[in-house]
């Protein structure tokens, strides 16, 4: 009986040490490991899922985000009391007509003479004084006048006089030339009928002078008939007076047709 138990005893204790030796064996395998982690870390994500999710319930309500307002910009004062600059006057200009028949007083800058004039001939001048309609300057002095020779006659040996035409046919002013047209300006030689019969007479009155001293009355008839042919050949060969315009002479002529212009108002 007693040997029973002893039996009994030593199988408990083989069969005890066998469990421990399994168990231990069984915790060494990757599956055991895996299984004891998973086992400690479930009560740490039980503790921790309440928080999160009082966490959600207690965060506030989203607010709107108000949208920028652009600041206004600074004035001085100094800039708004400035008084502005006023705009620049915009000229007005106005059509002016010079008529017909207006007076142009002129100096020739150009001499002229019948002697060495010929038709074509340029001849210039200046205004001297200026031609102001309504208010307004259309020709202001000093406007320079161009215009030709027309007309041109040397004096006669016996007879006619010498002669001398020419006009006008354009202006410049301010550099800007433009078309005119104005009156023919002439101009007559004088008469020598009064010295040619000065000639004749002096001729006569010697050549009775020495007829009479030669032939007596009749040698003085016959002298002064001598004497005045010889005065007559001297008028014969003896031009008349030429047509001579310095240059500075005065000149008048007149606008044959109107001229206009466009003027600034003041």
């Amino acid at each position: 009986m007693r040997n029973r138990s002893i039996v009994a005893v030593l199988l408990g204790a083989v069969f005890t040490i066998g469990c421990t030796a399994s168990a231990e064996k069984s915790a060494d395998t990757p599956e055991a490991a895996a299984s004891a982690q998973a086992s400690e870390l479930a009560p740490q994500a039980a503790s921790s899922t309440p928080a999160a999710s009082n966490t959600v319930r207690q965060a506030p309500p989203a607010v709107a985000a108000k949208p920028r307002v652009a600041p206004a910009a600074a004035t001085t004062s100094s800039a708004s009391d400035a008084p502005r600059p006023a705009a620049p006057r915009k000229p007005r200009f106005r059509t002016v007509s010079a008529p017909v028949g207006t007076q142009l007083s002129l100096e020739l800058t150009t001499p002229l003479s019948t002697e060495t004039a010929q038709i074509e001939s340029p001849v210039t001048a200046r205004l001297r004084r200026p031609v102001v309609v309504d208010g307004l300057t259309v020709f202001p002095a000093g406007s320079t006048f161009h215009g030709t020779v027309t007309e041109v006659e040397r004096p006669g040996r016996v007879r006619g006089r010498a002669h001398l035409a020419f006009r006008f046919t354009e202006v410049t002013i301010s550099d800007q030339r433009d078309r005119i047209s104005t009156d023919s300006v002439s101009f007559e030689g004088d008469a020598t009928k009064s010295e040619d019969a000065t000639k004749v007479g002096a001729g006569a009155g010697i050549g009775a002078v020495i007829g009479g001293i030669v032939g007596g009355g009749s040698g003085a008839a016959k002298g002064a008939a001598l004497g005045g042919a010889a005065g007559a050949g001297a008028v014969l060969a003896t031009r008349g007076r030429d047509v001579v315009l310095a240059a500075g002479s005065d000149v008048t002529t007149a606008l044959s047709s109107p001229f206009d212009v466009r003027v600034e108002v003041q």
